[in-house]
Order: structure tokens, then C-alpha cells, then sequence
């Protein structure tokens, strides 16, 4: 009997990182992890259909929106399926026998360098070199037997690689979570009608004023509640803005008929994906 091949995710980082923390998370069975060391690999592969799903970090609580990764979703052929929160736990890693006196540099994605910024100000010896990714950052100290180097990434990254955690927990706000959007190609993307309770939506509106009280106004009576809103400039038209809107709700035919009252107040709308709330596993860190 022929073995049935595991799923394939693609993730931006090394194996270790929070990309792969966060999808083990969200899909119940194996998995197999395609690392990927860009965003837009993500969705190459996708598109490609090297890869079934991907799983794109999008905004977190203390660096913000990653703005970027809005653009790549509108200009792709893939749709979110699903979301997944993390609580990102990050940790001073090192080969062993080391302290922090022994630390000369101190390497990882520069998003993870802020977070830690207040525990990495201790130390004004440490130099700080940004890298692609926490979970490399980590594979190379291994790979090259780097002594005086650190990286600060997750306890996962730390058991892959053989390294010392020489501080844990160094974030320095520790209800430090990531959102992270679950990605398919859109012939792929079917929400069932019974489990879909979130949306995101993107759209640009004439230049006529209060048309955005508008739109938001008939959103509010269809009892639609609005968990994000973002702007991104237009490119080549100065001043001019698409809007990014996260859209929850419980009953799906409420959904439709919004998207349907506001297509005449609104231009060049796409729905990005239609998929369940994460509200679940989002509880679930805070109950943690």
C-alpha cells in the first residue's frame, strides 16, 4: 500500500523558526516544512504548487504590520484559509559553556532584535548584527561551531541546533504574540459557508469625501465587527490609498449582503480570503 504523502507547508525561515512553531500549531497531522528564505518565495511556491499551504507571518503586537505581505497577497493568486496566533517567546542562544560575558555578537531578524530590546541594553558590549531569520541566525552558530556568537530565537531552534539557551524569555513585553495567515492557491480556497466567521477584504474608494464613514457605517448595520484596518498607498497615484479590512461575523449570509451593499461605494475590491475566526487558538496562549 502506497504511503500518502504528508502535506507540504511553506514557511519564511529555517526549521526552529516561529513560521514553523506556528504551523505545526495549526495543522493537526504531520506536515513537512519548505523553508523558504523570502515572503515571496512563500507564494512562488504556492502558485508553483510546489507547496500545498503556506503560513505568512502578518502583524504582531509589538513591531506592528508587516505591510509588505498585504501587497503580496493582492498581487498573487493565493487566498488565506485560516489564521494562527503565537505567542513569541524569544531566548538568548549560544553553543555551550558560555555566559553572557562570553558574548561578543548577538545575531537575528531585526523584528526579534526589537522585541529584546530593553534586556540587549544590559549589555552595551554585545554588537547587534541583523540576519534574514532567528532560526538561521541559530543554524549557523551550530554549522560553524562560532563560539562568542549569539542568536535569539525560539526554544525549538535551540533543540534542533544543540545550543545553550543562555537567557530565556528576553522579550521585553511578554504578551508579545504574531498573527500569521494560513495561504492556499485560490481553486484551493473554498471556505465551508457553517465554519467561516472572518474575512479580509481590500479596496480603494473615490476621492468624494466621507466615503469611508460610508463604507465602515453599512459594515456596522450588518453587524460586522471590524478587527483591522490598514492603509497602503497606491503606486503611481500620489496620496491615493488601498484599504486592508479583517471582518468577523456570525452569520455568513449577513457577511455577503455587506460586500454587496458596499461594491457601489467602492473600487477594485478583492476578497483576500474568506476562512474561521482564530479566536480558539488565541484564547488558547492567553490562557497559557
Amino acid at each position: 500500500m502506497k504511503k500518502e504523502a504528508l502535506k507540504s507547508v511553506a514557511i519564511q525561515g529555517g526549521l526552529g523558526a516561529f513560521h514553523e512553531i506556528a504551523s505545526r500549531s495549526y495543522f493537526d497531522e504531520k506536515i513537512k516544512i519548505l523553508s523558504c528564505e523570502t515572503f515571496q518565495e512563500i507564494i512562488d511556491r504556492l502558485s508553483s504548487s510546489e507547496a500545498d499551504f503556506g503560513l505568512m507571518a502578518i502583524e504582531n503586537t509589538v513591531g506592528g504590520s508587516l505591510v509588505s505581505n498585504y501587497r503580496l497577497m493582492m498581487d498573487s493568486e493565493v487566498s488565506i484559509i485560516g489564521e494562527e496566533y503565537l505567542r513569541i517567546k524569544q531566548n538568548l542562544l549560544a553553543l555551550g559553556n558560555q555566559g553572557i560575558e562570553d558574548i561578543q555578537e548577538v545575531h537575528s531578524h531585526y523584528m526579534a532584535i526589537a522585541q529584546c530590546r530593553v534586556f540587549l541594553n544590559q549589555f552595551p558590549h554585545l554588537k547587534l548584527v541583523e540576519s534574514k531569520d532567528t532560526a538561521l541566525s541559530a543554524a549557523e552558530i551550530k554549522q560553524g561551531n562560532i563560539q562568542g556568537r549569539a542568536a535569539i530565537a525560539s526554544e525549538l531552534a535551540a533543540d534542533l541546533y544543540d545550543l545553550n539557551i543562555v537567557e530565556s524569555g528576553i522579550e521585553t513585553n511578554k504578551r508579545n504574540y504574531t498573527r500569521f495567515l494560513v495561504l492556499a492557491k485560490k481553486e484551493n480556497s473554498k471556505c465551508n459557508v457553517e465554519e467561516c466567521t472572518k474575512a479580509s477584504i481590500c479596496f480603494s474608494l473615490p476621492h468624494k469625501k466621507g466615503s469611508l464613514s460610508q463604507v465602515l457605517s453599512v459594515l456596522a448595520f450588518y453587524e460586522l465587527d471590524l478587527t483591522k484596518i490598514e492603509s497602503l498607498p497606491i503606486i503611481g497615484k500620489e496620496f491615493q490609498y488601498f484599504f486592508y479590512l479583517d471582518l468577523t461575523f456570525e452569520e455568513y449570509e449577513k457577511y455577503t449582503n455587506s460586500i454587496n451593499a458596499i461594491r457601489p461605494l467602492i473600487q477594485d475590491l478583492q476578497i483576500l480570503g474568506e476562512y474561521k475566526y482564530g479566536i480558539e487558538s488565541l484564547n488558547k496562549i492567553h490562557n497559557q
